[in-house]
C-alpha cells in the first residue's frame, strides 16, 4: 500500500511539473516571424430559392495588403445593386453602380431641415454673431425693470466700497514696508 501511494504522489509531481512547464510555449512565441501576408480569391454565389442567384461576392488580395473586390444583391425594389471596393492602408473605397434614392420619409425630413437652417440663417445674417434679434428679446416688465436697476446699484456700491478696501490694504502695507529695518517687500509681501 506505501508503494501504492509512493507512486501515486510521484506521478501527481511528475505530471504537476510537465503542466507547469509552458517556457516553450512562450518561447516558440518569440521565435515565429509574420511572414507577409498570402494572395488569395474567393468567389460565392447564393440564393434564396433553387437555381435563382440574387446576390454575390467576389474577393480578391494580392498579398500586399490591397483588397480588391466586388458583391451584388437584389434590393427591395428588384434591382440589382453592385459594389466594387478596394480596401488597403487607407481604408475601404466602395464605388456604387447606382445613385441612392431617398425615401418619402428622408426626403421630407431633409426639406424640413433645410427650411429651418435657411430661415435661421436669414434671421441671423443681419445680426452681429453671438447677438440675439432685439424684436426677438424679451422685454422686461417694471417689477424687472426695478430689481435690475436696484441689483446694478448695490452691485456698483460694493465695487466701489471693494476698491476702497484694497487702496487701504496697499497704504497699510507700503507704509510698514517703509518702517522695517530692512525695507525689502519681494513679490509685493512685506518680509521684515
Amino acid at each position: 500500500m506505501a508503494m501504492k501511494q509512493q507512486l501515486m504522489i510521484i506521478l501527481v509531481v511528475y505530471a504537476w511539473s510537465v503542466a507547469s512547464d509552458v517556457s516553450h510555449l512562450v518561447n516558440q512565441q518569440h521565435q515565429e516571424k509574420h511572414s507577409p501576408a498570402n494572395p488569395y480569391v474567393f468567389s460565392y454565389q447564393a440564393g434564396r430559392a433553387p437555381g435563382h442567384v440574387d446576390r454575390q461576392h467576389t474577393e480578391v488580395s494580392d498579398g500586399s495588403g490591397v483588397i480588391r473586390g466586388a458583391f451584388s444583391y437584389v434590393d427591395p425594389k428588384n434591382q440589382v445593386r453592385t459594389v466594387q471596393y478596394v480596401a488597403d492602408e487607407n481604408g475601404f473605397h466602395p464605388q456604387l453602380s447606382h445613385q441612392l434614392e431617398d425615401s418619402a420619409a428622408v426626403k421630407a425630413a431633409k426639406r424640413r431641415h433645410f427650411e429651418a437652417y435657411n430661415r435661421i440663417a436669414q434671421e441671423h445674417a443681419s445680426h452681429t454673431p453671438g447677438q440675439a434679434s432685439l424684436a426677438a428679446a424679451p422685454h422686461a416688465s417694471a417689477a424687472v425693470a426695478h430689481a435690475t436697476q436696484k441689483h446694478l446699484s448695490a452691485f456698483e456700491r460694493i465695487a466701489a466700497e471693494h476698491a476702497a478696501i484694497g487702496a487701504q490694504q496697499e497704504a497699510q502695507r507700503l507704509a510698514l514696508a517703509a518702517q522695517s529695518e530692512h525695507g525689502e517687500v519681494e513679490d509685493g509681501q512685506y518680509h521684515p
